[in-house]
């Protein structure tokens, strides 16, 4: 059974599962506010909650309402577009073979086997997104299944509108959003190391974070980074 619940000006979803813990979650880009929570628990209950994390939730509103967003990309000559952090120019040349992406320089080049479109250009950077994302990670994913012994079963990698990745402890599934491709590599880096951290403890709580900063101290400097960065231009839809 889903309801709302309201906290001072926040309007707060409640959406009820088959779960034992309760989530909370403070969601892009106008920092919407969910409780993922057991169905056993009453809404007054789940009220007193999320009053008890009322200072977060302000201060993760805040961090969403400062963030700056991407203009809407259009896919145009000479347009600026991010690898790893860094920013590259546009360039597209329609009818000259194998479809592919160059980089050269401070260029990023969309070769089409075809005519030119914006939406053929998009679909093709996305289509790299995912592929360098996929290179990198399954490079990590070596290192730190080793360091942290576990063993991460799938990688997926596609569009995310709330979150940088996630896990699934069952499946042993990760996930990541192609919006890392965009971001400096340190950051891809905290991402799936935060969610292999998962594996071996599903929550946030104190032994996650002990993990975490056991495994990589330097996580909150590069979630800072990751936070500081632009968020993608995008309709948001839930």
């Amino acid at each position: 059974m889903n309801s709302v619940v309201s906290l001072a000006d926040i309007d707060i979803q409640i959406s009820r599962k088959d779960i034992k813990n309760v989530h909370l979650s403070v969601l892009p880009p106008h920092g919407r506010v969910t409780i993922s929570a057991p169905k056993r628990l009453s809404d007054d209950l789940l009220r007193t909650y999320a009053l008890s994390r009322l200072g977060w939730i302000r201060k993760q509103q805040t961090l969403f309402s400062n963030q700056r967003r991407e203009t809407p990309r259009e896919y145009l000559f000479l347009e600026s577009h991010y690898v790893w952090g860094e920013r590259y120019l546009l360039e597209i040349e329609p009818y000259a073979g194998e479809t592919k992406v160059e980089l050269l320089n401070d260029t990023i080049k969309i070769v089409l086997f075809g005519a030119y479109s914006q939406t053929k250009a998009e679909a093709v950077l996305y289509a790299w997104y995912r592929q360098i994302i996929r290179d990198k990670s399954e490079v990590l994913i070596v290192k730190w299944a080793a360091a942290l012994n576990v063993r991460p079963n799938k990688l997926i990698v596609s569009r995310m509108k709330t979150k940088w990745g996630a896990c699934n402890p069952t499946s042993r599934n990760i996930r990541l959003n192609s919006e890392l491709a965009k971001k400096p590599l340190d950051c891809l880096e905290f991402i799936l190391v935060h969610e292999l951290v998962h594996l071996i403890e599903p929550t946030h709580n104190e032994n996650f974070r002990a993990i975490l900063s056991k495994s990589l101290p330097t996580w909150k400097a590069r979630r800072a980074l990751l936070n500081s960065k632009p968020l993608a231009h995008d309709d948001w839809q839930y």
